[in-house]
């Protein structure tokens, strides 16, 4: 069995993954530590879902490994890696809340998933308040998912997130689609997870407020490749201009230039400066 000689529960080493001739990660490492939010910022379609599908093995490698608690978890059998993902909740984009179930069974449903028989019904009710008080939602388990707010939803889907008290969270887009103040108490939810249950959290997002809130360590993808690793202060301060880029939403000026011109700047036959004497 191969094993990562490091301190932290999940070591992504040097990653690669292509498909067919396009490369969507190149040669990526990092490290997510124990206790620890790590939160995964970056352009469109740099690469930040497939690494975090290839961070709980639902995704295979092209070359290099993916640790977990020192163990490579990448070439594991599918049986392995069912009793491995025990230990990981994942909150979808969406929620991806199952419409025809109310919220009671959607929260149950990982344990029905890993659960032969369901015999004590007075602790699955139990935990299904424990874990909707949480996140602020008890008295909400009849409620099916199309009669809740989009916050709501969010919460719903972190309340069964944690159903089976995961050692780690992954968290794809959670504020996407929320107001700033849902936003806001998705990030406190967050905070509030790794202080009580003392999770290890990963989160995907191009939301640089709540980037700034909840992050122990920042690292940003470009291109498929990390061009930016360290806290909030050393993000807000890196000199790489793609960096600052992104954290100010700012667009590129040979993408606004085409814009204006009506073309894009693959296309365009003027550069800027041509754009800026017109």
């Amino acid at each position: 069995m191969s094993q990562a000689k490091c301190n932290s529960i999940i070591e992504v080493k040097n990653l690669v993954k292509k498909f067919d001739s396009t490369t969507v990660l190149d040669n990526v490492s990092l490290k997510a530590e124990k206790g620890q939010t790590t939160v995964i910022i970056g352009p469109s379609g740099c690469g930040k879902t497939v690494l975090i599908k290839h961070m709980i093995a639902l995704e295979r490698p092209t070359s290099g490994n993916i640790y977990y608690k020192g163990q490579a978890i990448n070439g594991l059998k599918r049986k392995q890696l069912v009793e491995i993902r025990k230990d990981f909740g994942f909150l979808f984009q969406g929620g991806a809340l199952f419409d025809s179930m109310n919220v009671y069974d959607n929260i149950i449903f990982p344990i029905r998933q890993h659960m032969a028989k369901i015999t004590d019904w007075d602790a699955i009710d139990q935990l299904v308040k424990n874990k909707l008080a949480m996140v602020g939602m008890d008295g909400y388990q009849e409620y099916f998912p199309a009669s809740l707010s989009g916050g709501q939803q969010k919460r719903v889907a972190l309340a069964r997130a944690i159903a089976m008290d995961p050692e780690v969270i992954f968290y794809d887009e959670p504020t996407t689609g929320l107001d700033p103040i849902r936003s806001d108490i998705i990030n406190e939810l967050i905070l509030k997870l790794q202080r009580e249950m003392h999770v290890t959290s990963v989160v995907v997002t191009h939301d640089m407020n709540s980037a700034y809130k909840i992050a122990d360590r920042i690292i940003m993808l470009y291109g498929g490749r990390i061009i930016a690793n360290g806290d909030a202060d050393h993000i807000r301060n890196h000199p790489n201009p793609k960096v600052q880029q992104f954290i100010n939403g700012q667009v590129d000026q040979a993408d606004l230039a085409a814009l204006r011109l009506g073309g894009t700047k693959y296309q365009t036959q003027y550069s800027e400066d041509d754009f800026k004497q017109r």
